[in-house]
């Protein structure tokens, strides 16, 4: 594709002004690691909130997100339950209050606070670390290689002849610019420059939308779409036939295993609900959460994710897949086999967006990369430097020579991350990987911290180390990584409950400490005893049933916030104001019964 000089003008300058604008802000707020990782806790939940949607507004699931839509229609809504998408509404309604009351800087630094100092602590304080710069790498490789796709179809320069080739080479490209500023930015500078990022991403996802309306009537969108698209509903089986119209697509969907619809949901709700059960994993979406002001302010940054992410994101989403379908169904049956669905975004910016917006938003979708890789690669040395480094190695270290050493860490987690990321073919496979297998393996030992004061350090150790190895081997495996998933949390859970039952507690006062300060739900009794007995004044959290109702209206919100935007751009108007209607209602329910005592119950 060959882009006009305006545009490339718009790109070139929209970039300088990101590079520029992260690293001045840079030079006036990086004092310490403290600033450096947390922004000093000053930074206002909004910008937070606006930070933390930037940086999952990421190309490659957006890539992935306009791939769904196109081969499932309305029902792909469903299918991000998978990372899960809805964790943001049980971190809004509890879990952010929790993790912000400890006053931490890592989540490695929270499993010595949870744990205390006996061997298994030390033990699971370093397999969190393991675990941490795991996801970090495959986060990272997972951007590479949604970047290269993407920069390979519009940018003007045959890198090489070679099309894989010419994406990794792209994506080494683009790494390295953004690298500019990541590695000396920090919190405050990342923070900062995404706000900008998503406010432009925001004007485009809306042009796009608009555009999509104007091309687009549902007659046109009927024609080229299998009976069911449009519908949220389904069976146990997908019931979506695209033989007459794109053969190619009923591969696709044999391929992604999610023919058997009613189980993939099943599996997707069971394994979502466990995930968010446990919170967030240590990346930037927890950083986000420990740099807000106050356990409140926390709660409402998460919250505001959602406000601020599903509908300007879905519009573009939406916008992108009906443009493909009606104008460029014909080219990719020509293709056959060879048709690559994760290329219908830079194929349909690429032929239907004018000069001059075209540009705006391929800035705006290249920003949306350098948020994401700015975010991840921002965790990588907090737990480097803070929890390996200064615990293990030099306490003492100047705080000077730590920011330069998370410089040097900053950079080589972007080089091996890229360089694994050269192995990573497939967005979707990459997806899976992440959110089943690896996350999986998270998942049954984060679940129990929370809520089983027996379960002690020893336990999350054994846990979390088997499902680290059982998750890198089904990385070599062909089984599908969500159906593995109940046996790998299954056998998880025998190990963390096992070990736990065989070794000895952990230290009361460790315990005791946790529960004061965090004050979660569940099984906590003796230790709440223990605290009544040293006369602390206080009782048992009894907040499990209010906080389950508004997790349950969270999600269907969640769930309307998503389908509304593709109901409006595709003018399915009897849905779109029945989806407006139940998001009125549930907002109205989580005022009157999260946010307005959110102040009195979360400080």
């Amino acid at each position: 594709m060959k882009l006009s000089s305006f545009d490339v003008f718009v790109i070139a300058g929209y970039l300088c002004v990101v590079i520029l604008l992260g690293m001045g802000i840079a030079r006036f707020n990086k004092k310490n690691t403290t600033d450096y990782f947390l922004g000093q806790n000053k930074i206002p939940w909004p910008f937070l909130g606006l930070s933390n949607a930037s940086g999952m507004f990421d190309i490659s699931g957006t890539m992935w997100m306009v791939y769904l839509l196109f081969i499932y229609g309305l029902k792909s809504v469903f299918i991000p339950w998978l990372w899960p998408s809805f964790n943001q509404i049980f971190l809004m309604i509890f879990l952010s209050i929790w993790l912000r009351r400890s006053g931490v800087m890592t989540g490695a630094e929270w499993i010595r606070f949870r744990f205390g100092e006996r061997r298994g602590a030390t033990l699971s304080h370093i397999i969190v670390v393991v675990f941490a710069l795991i996801s970090v790498l495959g986060l990272l490789a997972y951007g590479f290689t949604g970047i290269g796709k993407f920069a390979a179809a519009f940018l003007p320069w045959q890198l090489s002849a070679d099309v894989r080739l010419n994406e990794v080479l792209y994506g080494a490209l683009i790494t390295g610019f953004t690298a500019l500023y990541v590695v000396r930015g920090g919190m405050v500078s990342v923070v900062y420059t995404e706000v900008l990022q998503f406010l432009v991403m925001t004007a485009a996802c809306i042009a796009i939308g608009v555009i999509a309306m104007m091309q687009v009537s549902p007659d046109m969108l009927a024609a080229v779409v299998p009976e069911g698209w449009t519908s949220l509903s389904f069976g146990w089986q997908l019931d979506l036939d695209w033989q007459t119209l794109l053969p190619e697509a009923n591969e696709r969907i044999a391929g992604d295993g999610y023919s058997l619809f009613s189980l993939f949901i099943m599996l997707g709700l069971f394994k979502g609900i466990l995930q968010s059960l446990a919170g967030p994993a240590p990346n930037f979406d927890m950083q986000r959460i420990l740099a807000a002001r106050t356990p409140s302010e926390a709660a409402k940054m998460s919250g505001f994710v959602s406000i601020v992410l599903l509908f300007p994101r879905y519009m573009m989403v939406t916008g992108l897949t009906v443009l493909a379908l009606v104008y460029l169904t014909p080219a990719l049956n020509q293709m056959n086999s060879a048709a690559d669905f994760e290329q219908i975004l830079p194929l349909t910016l690429a032929n239907f967006i004018p000069s001059g917006l075209l540009g705006l938003i391929i800035a705006g979708l290249l920003a949306t990369f350098m948020s994401t890789f700015a975010a991840t690669s921002n965790a990588a040395p907090a737990y480097v430097v803070n929890d390996i480094y200064k615990r293990y190695i030099n306490p003492d270290i100047p705080e000077k020579k730590a920011l330069k050493l998370s410089y040097l860490v900053s950079v080589l987690f972007i080089v091996c991350g890229s360089l694994l990321g050269v192995f990573v073919p497939s967005l979707n496979s990459m997806v899976m990987w992440l959110v089943s297998a690896l996350y999986g393996g998270y998942t049954a030992a984060n679940v129990l911290k929370w809520y089983w004061w027996r379960f002690n350090g020893m336990a999350f150790f054994c846990g979390m180390t088997a499902g680290i190895i059982l998750s890198v081997f089904l990385m070599f495996t062909d089984i599908q990584p969500l159906y593995a998933f109940p046996f790998l949390f299954g056998f998880c859970l025998l190990v963390c409950i096992g070990v736990s039952l065989l070794t000895r507690p952990d230290d009361i006062g460790v315990l005791k400490a946790f529960y004061q300060k965090t004050r979660p739900w569940g099984w906590w009794q003796p230790v709440v005893r223990a605290l009544q007995e040293d006369g602390v004044a206080i009782t048992a959290n009894n907040q499990f049933k209010k906080d389950a109702a508004n997790v349950v209206v969270g999600v269907i919100w969640h769930t309307s916030l998503t389908a509304a935007p593709i109901f409006m751009v595709i003018k399915a108007w009897e849905p779109f104001v029945v989806s407006l209607s139940v998001i009125a209602l549930c907002t109205a329910w989580l005022k009157i019964f999260w946010w307005d005592p959110l102040k009195r119950t979360a400080e």
